[in-house]
């Protein structure tokens, strides 16, 4: 075992349990989500091998190739997360691959998905995606509208989303920008709509994120180290 990467994850755990001190909060209320796309195999390996055993990925086929062929031992005892844009085209797939898929954000999605449960006979955990920054090239349903799309997925197609995820602006910590108004916002729109999840914080933010009512972080370089 690369023991640079046990170092890596025990100091990741070390620093969500002193944010969640701060926030009067315990560890065991965090969702620690290794964030593995694009990542070499051996390092995948080393994680497992540590006992990690959430896992998020961007994109269906890569996911596949890996949980479903090179991992295909380790999947049963793992939760896989959809973090990444999915295509509609991909619905059927990602229900079949995925424990838990965090970005849904527009209707036509939202048909695909029903449709794919019920032809895969399975039900992943449904997250809405947030657009808090409100960036044009940016996926997730504008503040503004998700309580309508929260009522519309609600009674139009009995599907109950559990939690919100969001990406802040990217480079907000350089532009000046402080990711904690985005993460605020998040919560405050989950305790609206009457929902306890809250997918936010990545490597750079997660311990602000955790201070604000994260239940789940999303880390890939502060675990992994960087990309070869």
């Amino acid at each position: 075992m690369n023991t640079h990467i046990k170092d890596l994850h025990a100091a990741t755990l070390d620093r969500i349990a002193a944010a969640a001190k701060r926030a009067s909060r315990t560890s065991t209320d965090i969702c620690l989500t290794a964030v593995s796309k694009q990542q070499p195999d051996h390092r995948i390996a080393d994680m497992l091998a540590i006992g990690q055993n959430v896992f998020g990925e961007n994109k269906v086929q890569e996911a596949q190739a890996r949980w479903q062929d090179r991992f295909a031992d380790a999947r049963a005892n793992i939760q896989l997360r959809m973090i990444g844009p999915l295509q509609t085209n991909k619905a059927v797939a990602a229900c079949a691959l995925f424990d838990v898929i965090e970005t849904l954000d527009r209707e036509k999605l939202a048909k695909a998905l029903v449709k794919a449960m019920d032809k895969t006979g399975r039900t992943p955990e449904i997250f809405v995606q947030v657009n808090t920054g409100e960036e044009p090239q940016k996926s997730g349903i504008l503040p503004g509208e998700l309580d309508a799309f929260i009522k519309t997925l609600r009674q139009i197609y009995d599907l109950h989303p559990t939690g919100l995820m969001c990406i802040p602006p990217a480079g907000t910590l350089i532009s000046g920008q402080a990711p904690g108004p985005h993460f605020a916002l998040l919560a405050k729109l989950a305790a609206r709509n009457g929902i306890e999840n809250l997918s936010m914080g990545m490597s750079s933010d997660f311990e602000t994120a955790i201070e604000l009512g994260a239940t789940h972080i999303r880390v890939g370089s502060a675990l992994f180290g960087a990309r070869d």
